[in-house]
C-alpha cells in the first residue's frame, strides 16, 4: 500500500464501522478484519502502523471469549483497545477483568487523573469530560507497566496506559458523537503516537483507482448497471477517466424511478460525460408483470428477476464484454465477513445487479469497495460531478415500488411521484435537505373522502417521511416544524390530483424501518 494504514480489529461491536470512519477523517487509511480472520502471517504482511481493537458483545470472563491475536503484542507498535478490547488487551497481558453489578449504559462523566499522550491536545489532569459507555465488566487490575489516567463511577480503569510501549486501553467510546472530543481521541492515536502522516485523501485514492482500473481491465470491455443513484454513478464517471470508451453503461428504466430522474441520468453521461450509454425504456415490461401482486417480497423479487432478464438483453447488444462494474462499498464487504459467519458475498440486491455475474460469466470490477458512503459523495465532488447529485439522498433498488404499498398501477405511480416531488422540493426551500438523510412521500393503499370546494373527494391519502441517521442502520424521525408541515401538506392537496390527506411518519428504526416495504 501507498499509505501509512491502520488494522481494527472487530470483535462484533455495532459500533465498529465508526472507528474506521473517524480514523479515515484524519487522512488515515483503515481497514476492518474479524478478529478470527486475522492470523499472524495476515498481519505481518499488511504491516499496520498500529492496531485497534473494538468493542464487542461477550464477556472477556466466559470460557472460549474472543481474543486478540497474541502476535500484535510482540511487534512494537501501537494497540488501542476499546471497551472489549481494553479488557481482552488488558486480560492477555496479566490484567483482571470481572462481571460486575453496576452497568454503565449511554453518557457518562470521567475525571482525568493524569496528563496522558492519548489526550494530550483536549484534556488535562483534573478534566471531568462526559463520554459514551456501553459495559458490564469492567477492569479491576491491570498489568505491569500500565497506570490509571482516567476513572469513572462504574470504571475506576476508564483509561490506562502504557506510554513506554504505547499501550493504551478505553473503556468508554471515542468512535461516537456522543464521547467528548472522541474524534480528537482518534487523531492522537494515528497521528501523534503511531505517526501516520495522514495523507489518504480522496484526490489520492482517485489517482490510485484509475492506475488499479487501468491495470486489471487492460483492453478489455467493461459493462456497468446505472441505478440513477450515487454509488453507480460515481463508479461510472471513475471507470470512465481510467478507460474511456471500454466501458458502455446501461440503465433500466423500470418506470419506478423519481420525477424526472432517468431524464437527468441520460443527460449526465449521454451529453455531459459523453459515455457510451444504453437507455432501456423497460417500464411497460416491469408494470405487467406486477399487476395484480400486492405482497412486498413478490414484487421485490419481480422487479429483480426482471431487471436480470432486461440488463441481460442489453448487454447482448453490445457484445464481446468481460466485465461488469458495480458499485459495492465498503460497508457490504465488512457485512460479508462478519466474525458471526455472515454469508459469503452481500451483493444488494438490484442496485448492484445481484444475480447477473453468474449469468453472464463476468468478471466483477467494484472501483469502490474500499470507501464508506460519504467518502463515495466525497470522491464524486473529486470527479466533477455536481453536489446537488453527489449528496441525493439513498433511494431503493426497487424506487418507488417500495414506497406504494399493495398493488402497483401507472396512475399511483404518477400521483405518488409529484405527491414526493413536491416534498422535496419544499425541503430544499427551507435549506433542510442536507439535514435529513432521507425523505420521500409513500402513497397509502387506502382512499378518503375529503372536501375540495364544493365537491366530495375520494382519493388517496399519503405518508410523509424524513430520517435522521449517520449509516441507515439506525434511525429517528426528522422533527419538522407543524407549520412547515402545514404549508407541505397544502401544496401537495392543492397541487397534485388524487391526493386529499396527508400524514406524517414519527416511526424511528428500530422499531420500524426507514421505507415501509
Amino acid at each position: 500500500m501507498q499509505h501509512d494504514h491502520i488494522l481494527i480489529l472487530d470483535f462484533g461491536s455495532q459500533v465498529t464501522q465508526l472507528i474506521a470512519r473517524r480514523v479515515r477523517e484524519h487522512g488515515v487509511y483503515s481497514e476492518i478484519w474479524p478478529y478470527n480472520h486475522a492470523d499472524e502471517d495476515r498481519i505481518r504482511a499488511y504491516n499496520p502502523k498500529a492496531i485497534i481493537l473494538g468493542g464487542g458483545p461477550a464477556s472477556v470472563t466466559d470460557e472460549g471469549s474472543p481474543r486478540a491475536p497474541s502476535c500484535i503484542f510482540d511487534m512494537g507498535i501501537p494497540v488501542l483497545g476499546i471497551c472489549y478490547g481494553q479488557q481482552t488487551m488488558i486480560a492477555q497481558l496479566g490484567g483482571k477483568v470481572e462481571k460486575q453489578d453496576h452497568h454503565e449504559y449511554g453518557r457518562a462523566e470521567i475525571k482525568v487523573t493524569h496528563n496522558c499522550a492519548l489526550f494530550s491536545s483536549t484534556w488535562t489532569e483534573g478534566s471531568t469530560p462526559t463520554v459514551w459507555m456501553s459495559h458490564g465488566d469492567r477492569v479491576t487490575d491491570i498489568p505491569e507497566g500500565f497506570e490509571i489516567v482516567a476513572t469513572s463511577k462504574g470504571a475506576p480503569y476508564a483509561i490506562v496506559a502504557d506510554e513506554s510501549r504505547h499501550y493504551y486501553g478505553i473503556q468508554f467510546h471515542p468512535e461516537v458523537m456522543h464521547t467528548q472530543n472522541g474524534s480528537e481521541i482518534i487523531r492522537n492515536f494515528v497521528i501523534d503516537i503511531a505517526g501516520c502522516k495522514g495523507d489518504w485523501t480522496m484526490a489520492a485514492y482517485k489517482d490510485e483507482a484509475i492506475a488499479k482500473i487501468r491495470e486489471e481491465v487492460g483492453n478489455e470491455k467493461v459493462i456497468c448497471g446505472l441505478s440513477g443513484g450515487v454509488d453507480s454513478s460515481v463508479a461510472a464517471v471513475l471507470i470512465h477517466e481510467a478507460i474511456g470508451d471500454q466501458l458502455t453503461c446501461i440503465y433500466v428504466d423500470t418506470g419506478m424511478m423519481r420525477k424526472g430522474e432517468s431524464d437527468q441520468v441520460v443527460k449526465l453521461f449521454r451529453d455531459h460525460y459523453n459515455i457510451p450509454l444504453i437507455h432501456e425504456d423497460a417500464s411497460t415490461v416491469f408494470l405487467g408483470k406486477l399487476e395484480g401482486v400486492s405482497d412486498p417480497e413478490k414484487k421485490r423479487k419481480i422487479i429483480g428477476g426482471t431487471f436480470i432478464d432486461v440488463f441481460d438483453e442489453c448487454a447482448s447488444r453490445i457484445g464481446g464484454a468481460q466485465w461488469l462494474a458495480q458499485g459495492t462499498l465498503y460497508p457490504d464487504v465488512i457485512e460479508s465477513v462478519s466474525y458471526t459467519g455472515g454469508p459469503s458475498v452481500t451483493i444488494k440486491s438490484h442496485h448492484n445487479v445481484g444475480g447477473l455475474p453468474e449469468k453472464m460469466n463476468l468478471k466483477i470490477l467494484e472501483p469502490l469497495r474500499e470507501l464508506f458512503k460519504d467518502e463515495v459523495r466525497d470522491l464524486g465532488r473529486t470527479l466533477g460531478l455536481h453536489d446537488n447529485f453527489v449528496s441525493r439522498h439513498p433511494f431503493p433498488g426497487p424506487g418507488l415500488a417500495v414506497r406504494c404499498p399493495g398493488e402497483i398501477t401507472k396512475e399511483k405511480l404518477d400521483i405518488l411521484r409529484e405527491a414526493d416531488a413536491v416534498y422535496l422540493d419544499a425541503i430544499r426551500e427551507e435549506g433542510l435537505y442536507n439535514e435529513i438523510w432521507q425523505a420521500f412521500v409513500v402513497l397509502l393503499p387506502v382512499r378518503t373522502v375529503g372536501v375540495m370546494g364544493d365537491g366530495r373527494t375520494y382519493d388517496y391519502a399519503c405518508a410523509l417521511r424524513a430520517v435522521t441517521s449517520a449509516d441507515g442502520m439506525t434511525a429517528d424521525f426528522y422533527q419538522f416544524e407543524m407549520d412547515f408541515l402545514s404549508r407541505v401538506a397544502t401544496r401537495i392537496i392543492n397541487e397534485v390530483r388524487g391526493i386529499n390527506r396527508v400524514t406524517y411518519d414519527i416511526t424511528s428504526k428500530p422499531p420500524g424501518t426507514i421505507e415501509w416495504e
